[in-house]
C-alpha cells in the first residue's frame, strides 16, 4: 500500500512532527512557568562554573573595574525595554479586536452563522465550552464514518471496501482518542489546543477526496453523499480549531504580558542593589570552593533574566503550533508527511 493509503499514519501531533517525545514535551505540553524557570537555572549554573574555573579569576575582574556596575546598568535597560516592547505587541495583536460597531456587528454575525451551522450538523444547540464544542464536531465526524463503512461494506468492488474499512478505523480511532483528551479539558490550558492539534483533518480531508475521485464508478449516489458529508464534518472542523486557536494565542499573550510585568520589577530591584550595593567586598569568603561574590552575581544575573526566560517559554510554545497549522485547507507542508 502506497503512502497516500496509509490511513493509519501521522494522526496525533507527536508522530506528524517526527520529534522525540520530550522535545514535544519541552516545546508544548510542559508549563511555561516550569520552562522558564528550568532556562533561569541552566543559566545560573553555566554563569557559575564558567566564571569559578576560566581565567582571570573574577575576584580580580571586579576589584579591578567596575564590571559589576556596567553588567546590570545594562540589564536595567534591558528589562525596561524589552518589558516594554513585549507589552506592545500583546497590546497590538489585542487591538485587532477593537474596532467601530459596524465591524464588531459583524464580527457577531459571522460567528453567530457558525454556531447555527455547527447546531445544523451536529442536531442540537452548539455548546459554549470550547472543548466540548469541538467533541460535539468529532462526534459527528466519527458517527458519519461509521455510515460511510456500513454502507460500502455491501459494495461490489473488493478495493473499495478494504481501503474504506481502513480509513474508517483509522478516522474512529483518532476520533475517540481526541474526544477522550478533550473531555473536561478547561480552555485556558494548552489542553485543549494540544487535544484538537491531534485530530489529523486536513489528511482525512484529503483522503476522502481521493476515495471520492478513485472510486467514482464503484460508489454509488447514496455512498457519494455520506462521504460529502463526511467531508463537510471533516471541513468545519478546520476553522473551529483555528478560531480556538486563535483564541488560546491572544489568552497566552495576556498571560504573557501580565508575567512579565510581574516579573520586572523585582528583576529592575535586584538590578538596581546590584549597581548601588554590590562590590568585590560585599560578600567575602566561599563555599565549597566558590566564591560567594560569585554566586550572588551570578543569582541576580539570573534574576534579571526571568522575564526574557518567560518571553522564551512563551513564544516557543507559540511558534511551535503557528508553525504546525499553517495550512488550514489539505496541504502537507511536513517533510515526514510526504
Amino acid at each position: 500500500m502506497t503512502d497516500e493509503t496509509d490511513f493509519s499514519t501521522a494522526n496525533t501531533m507527536r508522530e506528524r512532527s517526527g520529534k522525540s517525545r520530550t522535545k514535544l514535551w519541552l516545546l508544548l505540553r510542559a508549563n511555561r512557568l516550569v520552562v522558564s524557570s528550568v532556562l533561569t537555572c541552566a543559566v545560573f549554573v553555566a554563569f557559575v562554573i564558567a566564571v569559578a574555573f576560566l581565567n582571570p579569576p573574577f575576584s580580580r575582574q571586579i576589584e579591578s573595574g567596575d564590571m559589576i556596575d556596567t553588567m546590570f546598568s545594562t540589564m536595567i535597560t534591558v528589562i525596561v525595554t524589552g518589558t516594554t516592547l513585549v507589552v506592545t505587541i500583546g497590546q497590538l495583536v489585542l487591538s485587532q479586536e477593537n474596532g467601530p460597531l459596524g465591524d464588531q456587528r459583524e464580527r457577531m454575525s459571522n460567528a453567530m452563522d457558525f454556531r447555527e451551522f455547527t447546531e445544523e450538523l451536529i442536531g442540537s444547540p452548539s455548546p459554549a465550552d470550547p472543548s466540548e464544542f469541538l467533541r460535539q464536531i468529532i462526534g459527528v465526524t466519527a458517527q458519519r464514518t461509521t455510515a460511510l463503512r456500513e454502507s460500502v461494506g455491501e459494495n461490489d468492488d473488493e478495493n473499495l471496501r478494504e481501503e474504506v474499512e481502513e480509513f474508517a478505523e483509522s478516522v474512529t480511532g483518532n476520533a475517540e482518542t481526541v474526544r477522550e483528551q478533550l473531555e473536561g479539558a478547561q480552555f485556558g490550558s494548552f489542553d485543549v489546543v494540544f487535544a484538537a492539534l491531534n485530530f489529523n483533518y486536513s489528511w482525512k480531508i484529503f483522503q476522502v477526496e481521493r476515495l471520492a475521485n478513485e472510486y467514482e464508478a464503484s460508489l454509488t449516489e447514496e455512498e457519494h453523499g455520506l462521504l460529502a458529508d463526511l467531508k463537510t464534518a471533516l471541513s468545519l472542523f478546520g476553522p473551529a480549531r483555528e478560531h480556538i486557536k486563535t483564541l488560546y494565542f491572544q489568552w497566552a499573550l495576556i498571560n504573557l504580558s501580565q508575567m512579565i510585568l510581574y516579573a520586572a520589577v523585582p528583576a529592575l530591584a535586584v538590578a538596581g542593589i546590584m549597581v548601588a550595593v554590590v562590590d568585590a567586598g560585599t560578600f567575602p569568603g566561599s563555599t565549597l570552593g566558590l566564591d560567594h561574590i560569585i554566586l550572588v552575581v551570578g543569582g541576580a544575573f539570573a534574576v534579571t533574566l526571568v522575564p526574557f526566560m518567560l518571553f522564551v517559554s512563551y513564544v516557543l510554545r507559540i511558534v511551535t503550533i503557528a508553525k504546525r497549522t499553517l495550512a488550514i485547507e489539505p496541504l502537507i507542508l511536513r517533510e515526514s508527511q510526504r
